[in-house]
């Protein structure tokens, strides 16, 4: 990372990178303690990276009487092979499936969690594992956050979306009718399991949409994912193939290396949001209909436009947007008409301060900068610029 400026504050501070360490067929990826770039010391836990996981999870959950296996339908063999392998530790498992995707991270489903908590008597000592993508990863851990104050939570991610993005830093949420992830807590993980296994089954669009989290963090911080894009962008998405593995580690990495320097989203962390302001729009305006990567895909072709026209992203990097997209068969425009609608879901946006919007623009790859409170014709001109 080259570094993180504030286009009306001035510069702030570069993250050092996380190491990692080779075990077997997993790769490890620390974040937090042990990690050069974390001011706290607190917080601190390991990723890994690799096929067949499902043994790992006990480890994460050591001293828990009991644990609440949180996944989805899809997820259920994966989430039985876990469930084995913590029973065998000598852990009570309690299974439950919950909705797929967005409708699950409602504020019903939560209750009736925290409904099946309090009957089966979880208590501080026990804990919560997610099996599934970024929806299972963000309702479990709001879930975790909330029980008695803070349970530890472990995530199973399964999707792309949920390896490079979702179940990495500690954010927790769920939607309201006002907005996505307007309701959330940070509550970092006990530990995270990345089972690329689970990619071999994943719906091909669904992991296509996942390449845009990859690629975000690759403008962002690692040009060397976009290089990776670029050459190759089939054997880049080819789920049992060296290629997406090592841009699912080296996003982790960027990601590990942001949330070390910021756990709480005060100031670096918000690079993470690149293209997922208008992006959370899209979701909104459209119910919640669209793939959460289709929708930031979409969101960072209008941030590298309104990049440009705040004088800040170069004509060759706009340029490298769409290529990088459409070599993905990514959406990067959205129908006209809908400006009023999406400004206002804009102004929800968590990252909103006061009356001003703050997005992430880029002067270059890997040189994300804070753009504050842009004129209302500048974000409308930037929606034109993607609309058909």
């Amino acid at each position: 990372m080259t570094g993180y400026q504030d286009a009306t504050t001035g510069a702030g501070p570069a993250p050092g990178a996380a190491p990692a360490g080779e075990a077997g067929d997993r790769t490890v990826i620390r974040v937090g303690p042990g990690a050069p770039g974390d001011p706290a010391g607190d917080g601190g836990y390991d990723v890994l990276v690799g096929r067949d996981l499902a043994g790992t999870v006990p480890p994460f959950v050591a001293g828990a009487t009991r644990v609440l296996l949180v996944h989805v339908p899809a997820t259920a063999a994966l989430a039985g092979r876990v469930g084995d392998a913590v029973r065998a530790a000598g852990i009570q498992v309690s299974a439950v499936t919950v909705p797929d995707a967005e409708a699950g991270k409602s504020v019903d489903v939560l209750a009736g969690l925290w409904s099946r908590l309090a009957v089966e008597g979880f208590t501080r000592s026990d804990a919560v594992v997610a099996v599934g993508g970024g929806a299972v990863t963000d309702l479990a851990g709001f879930l975790a956050a909330t029980w008695l104050r803070g349970v530890p939570v472990v995530h199973v991610a399964t999707t792309l979306v949920g390896m490079v993005d979702a179940a990495v830093g500690g954010k927790t949420a769920i939607n309201i009718p006002e907005g996505k992830n307007l309701v959330g807590a940070f509550h970092p993980p006990a530990g995270v399991v990345c089972e690329l296994t689970a990619l071999d089954t994943l719906p091909r669009r669904d992991l296509l949409a996942g390449m845009a989290e990859v690629v975000k963090c690759g403008f962002i911080d690692d040009p060397a994912i976009l290089d990776l894009v670029e050459r190759d962008a089939a054997a880049a998405t080819d789920p049992g193939g060296p290629q997406l593995r090592e841009l699912v580690e080296r996003s982790v990495r960027t990601k590990a290396r942001v949330v070390t320097a910021d756990l709480r989203e005060s100031a670096l962390r918000e690079i993470l949001n690149y293209g997922h302001t208008f992006g959370h729009a899209v979701e909104q305006v459209e119910g919640f209909r669209w793939r959460h990567g289709d929708a930031v895909a979409v969101g960072m072709a209008y941030a590298a436009r309104l990049g440009a026209l705040a004088g800040h992203t170069p004509a060759d990097l706009v340029h490298r947007h769409d290529t990088v997209l459409d070599l993905l068969g990514l959406p990067r425009r959205y129908p006209a008409g809908r400006g009023a609608d999406l400004l206002a879901a804009m102004r929800r946006d968590k990252k909103t301060r006061g009356n001003l919007l703050r997005l992430i623009v880029l002067d270059g790859p890997g040189r994300p900068v804070r753009l504050v409170g842009p004129e209302e014709d500048l974000l409308l001109a930037a929606y034109a610029a993607v609309s058909e």
